[in-house]
């Protein structure tokens, strides 16, 4: 009887610790609202880090996927009203708007994809900022061109693109003090055959480099027989781009969300700008590998390259955030 009293108290023991812990780390209840399929890589970065979570335990995850702008403040309103413990999702175009839904429901926090600040008491903002591994790119493309000539075709001339563009340009510059640039915008999110369309014509103008920030432009690299650079996503594995995609600036989720997760856990959610938790130095941003063209690059750049990211890590190496639209050079 002794030792079934001993077994029965240790497992007493251990199952109040284990509730005590779950007490302690309880599930929340989060919401994202995308206006794009997920399966559009700006989206995906969101979904992926969510569903990572969602995976891990941490949450109970739903989502809404190709919310029109017009539909957004109803569907936000919508998670709202059933209790979701944050939202994340986006506020371009409708800050206004979803700055009001905010203030109307202060219990839920609000994690928003937005170009302006954020506001209390519980709206928090984020942008891509990958800025630092497109310089990185940039130093690559500017010892790999033998033109001398860079295409770069992107969606829109908005400062989230812009900033990416322009410090792919000073990465390349940094190296290569000649190199030109011809820049694109082809007015759409996701348009593969437009800017399969834009790409040709760059290399109808003598580019041998191309900086790949919307989907279609591997394919016109792959057919023309030159490179190309990837953005956000890993271009080389996830968009055809083996043999073709040199390296890719990678966009992570991951840390923002999780930040946000633990702080509204633990009751400390407040307005904040996310900006740091996507940048290089917090995980929230990478230069991928090389796969196939590591043997291909030569030594000196990879140690500079790799010399220059630890510099960006440590804050020794500050790379602009120039959000201006940038401009062909020839």
């Amino acid at each position: 009887m002794m030792r079934l009293s001993v077994i029965a108290s240790t497992l007493f023991f251990c199952m109040a610790l284990f509730a005590g812990s779950a007490a302690a780390s309880p599930k929340i209840k989060v919401a994202g609202i995308y206006t794009q399929p997920i399966q559009q890589k700006w989206d995906a970065c969101l979904h992926k880090a969510l569903q990572k979570a969602s995976d891990q335990g941490k949450i109970d995850y739903v989502y809404s996927e190709k919310v029109s702008n017009t539909d957004y403040i109803r569907v936000l309103r919508e998670y709202a009203e059933k209790g979701v413990d944050l939202v994340v999702g986006e506020a371009f175009g409708i800050s206004r708007d979803v700055r009001k839904v905010a203030r109307d429901y202060p219990g839920v926090a609000y994690l928003m994809g937005d170009t302006f600040g954020p506001e209390n008491p519980n709206l928090s903002v984020f942008d891509n900022y990958i800025h630092e591994p497109c310089y990185l790119m940039g130093m690559l493309a500017g010892t790999m061109t033998q033109t001398n000539k860079i295409g770069m075709v992107g969606g829109y001339p908005i400062g989230e693109v812009n900033r990416l563009f322009n410090a792919f340009m000073a990465g390349a510059k940094s190296v290569n003090p000649g190199v030109e640039f011809k820049v694109s915008f082809i007015g759409s999110w996701y348009d593969p055959p437009k800017a399969k369309e834009f790409a040709y014509a760059q290399v109808e103008s003598g580019v041998d480099i191309l900086y790949a920030e919307r989907a279609g432009v591997v394919d016109a690299a792959r057919e023309k027989g030159i490179l190309a650079f990837g953005n956000v996503n890993d271009m080389n594995k996830e968009e055809n781009g083996e043999g073709v995609v040199v390296a890719s600036a990678l966009w992570h989720m991951d840390p923002a969300v999780n930040r946000a997760i633990s702080l509204v856990k633990e009751g400390k959610f407040k307005a904040e700008d996310y900006r740091a938790w996507t940048m290089m130095a917090k995980g929230g941003a990478a230069l991928s590998g090389f796969y196939e063209f590591e043997e291909k690059i030569s030594a000196p750049i990879k140690s500079k390259i790799a010399e220059t990211e630890k510099a960006i890590k440590a804050g020794d190496l500050i790379v602009e955030i120039n959000d201006t639209e940038p401009k062909s050079t020839f």
